[in-house]
């Protein structure tokens, strides 16, 4: 299997994990669902994650993950899955709202993008279970809790 994470540090902020925390993280949904391919993280700031969140979803407002899968042409050969934009701000915020760790939590949202770069979404019930249900899984694996038991 041949897998790679690019992570791009947009900010500078304490807490942030190692790149080698992402391409684990990354690593341990595609080798479960037994996918090659490249991943690029970007860490941005509140900023810069409102500004794509409104572009691109119509919400103007910062948001914890984006996802942006990468359309192959057919016929062409490339492994690019997509682009994962993380919001260190959002992330610190839920994970003391939500009163969890916050290592866990990053390595919840890369999980979660990463799902979505997949093609996994949460828009009705059934779909929502499937992903949380997955996610729960690839999770324990990094023997991370159930983040949905909150």
């Amino acid at each position: 299997m041949s897998i790679a994470v690019d992570v791009q540090y947009a900010i500078d902020a304490a807490g942030l994990p190692a790149e080698g925390d992402f391409s684990r993280w990354v690593e341990t949904v595609l080798k479960d669902r037994k996918v090659d391919g490249e991943v690029c993280i970007r860490i941005v700031d509140a900023e810069e994650s409102q500004s794509l969140n409104a572009e691109y979803r119509g919400k103007d407002k910062p948001t914890n993950v984006l996802s942006f899968p990468f359309e192959v042409p057919p016929g062409i050969p490339v492994t690019l899955l997509g682009d994962l934009v993380i919001c260190a701000e959002v992330v610190a915020t839920e994970a003391d709202e939500q009163e969890k760790a916050l290592f866990d939590h990053w390595a919840h949202m890369v999980v979660h993008g990463t799902l979505h770069l997949l093609g996994f979404d949460h828009i009705n019930d059934d779909d929502a279970e499937e992903m949380e249900a997955l996610e729960r899984t690839l999770l324990a694996r990094l023997n991370i809790a159930d983040p949905y038991s909150v």
